[in-house]
């Protein structure tokens, strides 16, 4: 192929991406009009028949009688069963509360999105008795609801301890672009607890290099869908990661690529094999994973060394970043690792595996620690 028709293809290919994003955008912003939509729909729904209901004037037959009428009117239309009304009438009590309005102006979320509120004529709805008539005014829908699906409220809302860990949620699904059954496990993991942990086990140099490292690596993996025996050997726990790729990506962060098992790379006459290599795409960079079943040793952190200045010097590509190193084993002395890591001049951090959830309670000492740390910040 000549240089000339070579450019050419090359010219072509951009002048299509171009295309492409013009699709994608167009896509992206009507799906997100249908989201506000269905969003301002349960608001409305859940906010009249909450105040009848708090009035007295329905029961829950009445819910169950209304549920009834609705799929009269429209047997097509989903949704609207009793039980999804009164999760409209918990998603407006819930996110109407002053307690929830305060915190998102503390956080400053109210700008995120801005709700393209449509253009209802009055002869479009029903009117109703001035007897029947609410006489509260209709508070609007907060913007930082509509970044997520009302699906994805339902699991927030009913899983979630705090507004403080609901906004985490809400932002997270957001950003990972979760699936409803994605952002259960990660609520049911403790990702808040897991990526929002201040005192991650990292290198100075992937601190500096990477800035926001914090609040994108995990500190701890839950691997309870691996139902591992307590005495366990690497070998057992790489196959049930392989076996598992897609629930073990899930809990790393869905941003993460596999690349491939025991990757190898050459280091002088030898050959080394890296446990699992995965891409990240937020970092354009290389993630290398070292699995062990004992607890953390000093020496683990020499051979992630050679492995990543293998992978920098011969695998990496000009456009990408340094590659990271985590060392995955079931529990570390965080002294020890401090020690080690200090003199570290790779990109480097420990990470602990378990095989069962993480007790209620330090979940909730994390929250408090959390929400301190909001505090204090926004004070200062």
């Amino acid at each position: 192929m000549s240089k000339a028709v070579s450019t050419d293809l090359i010219e072509l290919e951009k002048q299509f991406a171009y295309v492409d994003s013009i699709i994608n955008r167009h896509r992206t912003t009507a799906i997100a009009k249908v989201n506000v939509e269905s969003l301002l729909t349960a608001w409305e729904v859940g906010r009249y028949i909450s105040i009848q209901l708090k009035s007295s004037r329905w029961g829950s037959k009445v819910v169950s009688d209304l549920a009834d009428y609705l799929k009269r009117q429209n047997p097509k239309r989903r949704g609207f069963g009793k039980r999804n009304l009164y999760n409209m009438v918990k998603f407006y009590d819930i996110y109407s509360a002053v307690e929830f309005t305060d915190l998102v102006q503390r956080l400053k979320l109210g700008e995120i999105v801005q709700l393209p509120i449509a253009q209802i004529e009055s002869d479009e709805i029903v009117q109703l008795p001035i007897a029947q008539l609410v006489d509260q005014p209709l508070m609007p829908l907060p913007n930082i609801l509509a970044i997520t699906t009302f699906t994805n409220h339902v699991e927030i809302f009913n899983r979630c301890k705090s507004f403080e860990e609901s906004v985490f949620y809400m932002l997270y699904a957001a950003h990972q672009r979760l699936k409803t059954e994605e952002l259960r496990r990660s609520i049911v993991t403790q990702t808040y607890a897991t990526l929002l942990d201040k005192d991650k086990m990292m290198s100075p140099n992937l601190r500096e290099k990477y800035p926001n490292i914090d609040f994108v690596l995990k500190d701890k993996a839950i691997v309870d869908f691996l139902d591992l025996p307590q005495k366990h050997n690497e070998h057992h726990l790489h196959k049930g990661l392989l076996a598992h790729m897609k629930e073990f990506i899930l809990e790393l962060g869905k941003d993460f690529l596999f690349v491939e098992s025991e990757f190898a790379v050459q280091v002088g006459g030898s050959t080394r094999r890296i446990d699992l290599l995965f891409y990240h795409r937020a970092l354009q960079c290389l993630v290398a994973i070292e699995l062990k079943t004992i607890d953390f040793e000093p020496e683990f952190v020499g051979k992630m060394d050679m492995y990543l200045e293998a992978l920098d010097r011969d695998v990496k590509r000009d456009n990408e970043n340094p590659s990271i190193g985590i060392i995955l084993c079931p529990s570390a002395d965080r002294s020890m690792v401090e020690y080690t890591l200090s003199r570290s001049l790779s990109p480097t951090m420990v990470a602990e595996y378990r095989s069962k959830l993480i007790p209620q309670e330090v979940m909730q000492r994390s929250l408090d620690e959390y929400c301190s740390f909001l505090n204090k910040n926004l004070t200062e």
